[in-house]
């Protein structure tokens, strides 16, 4: 409860390290962040592999990633709260150097360790045993206790195997064949977490910070809060979308909430918003901004290894949730600002529906007109220009740039940032986008290189970073020079050479935390891997949700709430993922539900961000409240009831995947999305307990369950009718002839898991082409025979459709069920809409009773 007192500086210091050293030890701290900064950009691009020279291999550049974030942990974050703050302890200077030397072990002795795998030497033992309880020392220092217990949890259970419970003990790992796996072999601390950390997360960081120095998060709050302003709780509004903008380029929460919440804080409260509201509506928005494409959390670049699809793919399924968890929001406020009674800032010219439409029309139909010119534009200069593309799309974007920073030098500079001043006039919406549209070209190339080049995320953060660079670099003067009225002075190259350097530092310091918190959790993930006891959890979850997938997916959100409690998101996201998302996954195919696992990630990922807003110990809020100076309990409290709808969305597309968008078309995605937005509206309403007017209970009950039916038609659809018909097992061929190839045929499966425990599960098995159902099921890879009645799994073609169903030699087959032909689940829409028609009717009568 310490941090109800922390001021807002102080709260940032202790995100990004809470000394500040006078004097040389600043200049070293400057340096070092710089260099780890250049260090990440050189190893992204490819500029190694032109000169042949400084190329890593993952496992050097991970060590190298490591010793940067060690050596920086223990000179910017004090040992303790009676630590010196204007000085580095020459105690803190020894255990910096000791770590990052263990760190830069494995770089160093690369080769030798590479000849020698699992032959410990007492060099590779002693870089260990410093190596891990300095690891853990850097983790209690940047992210609390929390996480470094947990750790050291696992890391006892480790060797302590033999001593444990029953339903926990494992044979035991001895000292050595600890120390190697954590250490010395890519399984532990220098896993996948770190890896992903070396390789993406960095360099979206620095983008982000890089663009926050170049003036965009000011950018995007006045921009905002000129288009929103003038409607009622208008500056609430404006901070929940200026959250989602700044949440495109920022993946933490805390960052977010500081970056607009000094601004949009003091707004709401001018306008009548509590303390509490406004820190709970800028802190709901800013932890959105960690599910918000394309700039996500760290967690989700890790979900790109642990999943194992493109980093495309995961902006594809996420993007869908995250828009409509916005627009709910943007609801909330709208009906905190009715319940309230606020009044919108200034006047505006009213503009009928048909000017709006138009406009907004002619917007949408300007902006693809741009982007099919550019997409069709490259995609006929490239083969053109041949090994001169890369130069000549440079010289386009170049002149895109040069266009673009004229247009800002042709309108007025956005003012100063002073939340404080007095709110008086909005600002001219089309004067503040025209003055900062350069600030987008970068974005653009990062999304473009993302989605249409396929580029790596590393790759695609480093083309965004380097337009950056140049913006920093060069918009200082070209404005100053661009502009005709001399009234503004926008400074020299030296300041853009000023900012830049800044923006790597700052780049670096907001890594410190999440380069030591993936290192930290790769114990944990080492641990597992280690011992087995993930499939001792696994037993144990199914034991608590008695083989319930419901209840086990509610657990699986309390103990995500509990841990992030203490861990930070990407920590928690690695932790809970690696234990129980294949639990849920291997237990839905015991229920009978195909869960995809990027749904259970997802589902993971959600409630790892919630842990943010969650008091007793949500962060984000103590941010807010800090700003706010209003009581952190009850921000997080107010901040958690507005984030239910985020709470709520993950159950439902677990159990309707049509809102990850897996294989959905184009207009049927239309539809989901208009659907799915309007049922979030309404669970909004049925939550706050406001919709036309103030809801009565009931009203309340009604509208929850429209929501739930707008959301999950399947529900009721299989309670009117079931979606398949059983058929013999031992007509497995002739249910094949009968459905059609775009369909699937569920299997109810018995036979032995990979530890050779009996379970039942169904799989799905796609319809391959063929005359007839022999030749499908042939084309399966599957040939079955019959014994005393059974009908069990001779063979499996290697690589063939059956195998990578999960299907293996002597595995019975229990049932068959085939798809019916029946209404599509969607006609259970009609009736939750005439149910919401009735609520409407009933409320617009109240109203109209009030007023008369």
């Amino acid at each position: 409860m310490q941090n109800q007192n922390l001021s807002t500086e102080e709260l940032i210091a202790q995100d990004v390290g809470a000394r500040t050293p006078d004097g040389l030890m600043a200049q070293l701290i400057a340096l070092l962040a710089l260099a780890w900064s250049l260090f990440q950009l050189w190893i992204a691009s490819p500029l190694p592999f032109i000169f042949g020279t400084g190329v890593f291999n993952s496992t050097e550049a991970r060590s190298i990633h490591l010793a940067f974030a060690l050596m920086l942990a223990f000179l910017v974050y004090p040992a303790f709260k009676r630590s010196p703050r204007n000085r580095v302890p020459l105690t803190d200077i020894v255990l910096g150097l000791l770590a990052a030397a263990s760190a830069a072990y494995l770089f160093v002795f690369y080769e030798q360790l590479a000849d020698r795998p699992g032959s410990l030497t007492t060099s590779d033992l002693v870089a260990a045993c410093f190596g891990i309880p300095l690891l853990l020392e850097a983790t209690r220092r940047a992210l609390g206790p929390p996480l470094a217990i947990i750790a050291l949890v696992f890391l006892i259970y480790s060797m302590a195997g033999p001593w444990m419970p029953d339903l926990l003990a494992h044979r035991g790992v001895s000292f050595t064949a600890l120390a190697n796996h954590q250490w010395i072999t890519t399984e532990g601390v220098f896993g996948i977490a770190l890896g992903v950390s070396t390789s993406f997360v960095f360099l979206f960081v620095l983008f982000g910070a890089l663009l926050e120095r170049a003036g965009a998060g000011h950018y995007f709050i006045q921009l905002a809060f000129s288009l929103l302003g003038h409607m009622k709780g208008g500056p609430a509004k404006a901070a929940v979308v200026a959250s989602g903008m700044t949440g495109l380029i920022s993946g933490s929460s805390i960052a977010n909430v500081v970056t607009t919440g000094t601004f949009t804080i003091p707004m709401m409260k001018r306008v009548g918003f509590s303390s509490e509201k406004a820190g709970a509506v800028e802190v709901a928005s800013s932890v959105n901004g960690q599910i918000m494409p394309p700039v996500m959390g760290a967690a989700a670049f890790l979900m790109v290894e642990y999943v194992g699809v493109p980093y495309v793919e995961i902006v594809k399924h996420a993007f869908l949730p995250a828009i409509i968890s916005y627009i709910a929001l943007f609801y909330i406020v709208h009906l905190e600002a009715l319940k309230l009674g606020m009044q919108p800032i200034g006047s505006r010219p009213h503009k009928t529906w048909l000017r709006r439409l138009t406009g907004f029309v002619f917007g949408v139909a300007l902006i693809s007109g741009l982007s099919l010119a550019v997409y069709y534009g490259l995609g006929w200069l490239k083969p053109l220009l041949g090994d001169y593309a890369l130069a000549g799309i440079g010289v386009l974007v170049a002149i895109a740039y040069l266009a673009l920073l004229k247009v800002a030098a042709s309108n007025p500079p956005l003012p100063a940032e002073d939340p404080d001043a007095p709110i008086e006039k909005l600002p001219v919406t089309r004067a503040v986008l025209l003055s900062g549209l350069h600030f987008l070209l970068p974005v653009v190339v990062l999304v473009w290189c993302l989605m249409i080049e396929r580029l790596s995320p590393g790759l695609s953060a480093f083309w965004g970073s380097v337009i950056l660079v140049i913006i920093l670099l060069t918009q200082r003067p070209l404005l100053s020079w661009m502009r005709t009225d001399g009234a503004h002075d926008h400074g020299t190259f030296k300041d853009g050479v000023i900012d830049l350097r800044e923006g790597l530092i700052a780049g670096a310091r907001n890594m410190i935390g999440i380069g030591i918190a993936t290192a930290a959790a790769g114990i944990i993930v080492g641990a597992v891997s280690q011992t087995g006891v993930g499939l001792v959890l696994a037993d144990l979850v199914e034991l608590l949700s008695m083989g319930n997938l419901l209840l086990m997916l509610v657990l699986i959100a309390i103990f995500s709430l509990i841990l992030g409690m203490g861990l930070p998101t990407t920590a928690n996201y690695i932790v809970v993922s690696s234990l129980l998302a294949p639990v849920v996954v291997s237990l839905g195919q015991q229920n009978g539900l195909i869960v995809p696992l990027i749904a259970v990630h997802l589902f993971v990922f959600y409630f790892g961000i919630m842990a943010d807003v969650t008091p007793p110990v949500g962060l984000a809020s103590f941010a807010a409240a800090a700003v706010s100076k209003g009581d952190p309990i009850k921000t997080g409290l107010t901040a958690f009831y507005y984030s239910l709808r985020t709470a709520a969305l993950p159950f439902l597309f677990i159990f309707n995947t049509d809102l990850l968008l897996i294989d959905v078309g184009f207009w049927h995605g239309v539809l989901v999305f208009i659907i799915a937005t309007v049922a979030m509206l309404i669970f909004a309403a049925g939550t706050q307990g406001y919709f036309l007017v103030r809801n009565r209970w009931y009203e309340n009950v009604l509208l929850l369950l429209v929501a739930f039916t707008l959301f999950r038609p399947g529900f009721w659809m299989d309670i009117v009718h079931d979606p398949y018909r059983e058929v013999p097992p031992a007509e497995l061929a002739q249910a094949l002839d009968r459905v059609g190839e775009d369909s699937q045929l569920r299997l109810r499966i018995r036979g032995e898991d990979l530890v050779g425990d009996v379970r039942e599960f169904s799989v799905i098995i796609p319809i391959p082409e063929g005359a007839n159902g022999q030749e499908r099921l042939d084309k399966l890879g599957l040939a079955l025979y019959e014994d005393d009645g059974r009908v069990l799994i001779d063979t499996v073609g290697f690589g063939s459709p059956a195998e990578q169903a999960g299907l293996m030699f002597d595995q019975e087959i229990l049932a068959v069920r085939a798809p019916t032909d029946r209404f599509a689940k969607e006609w259970m829409w009609i009736p939750g809409l005439l149910l919401l028609a009735g609520i409407v009717l009933l409320q617009r009568r109240r109203a109209g009773h009030a007023r008369t």
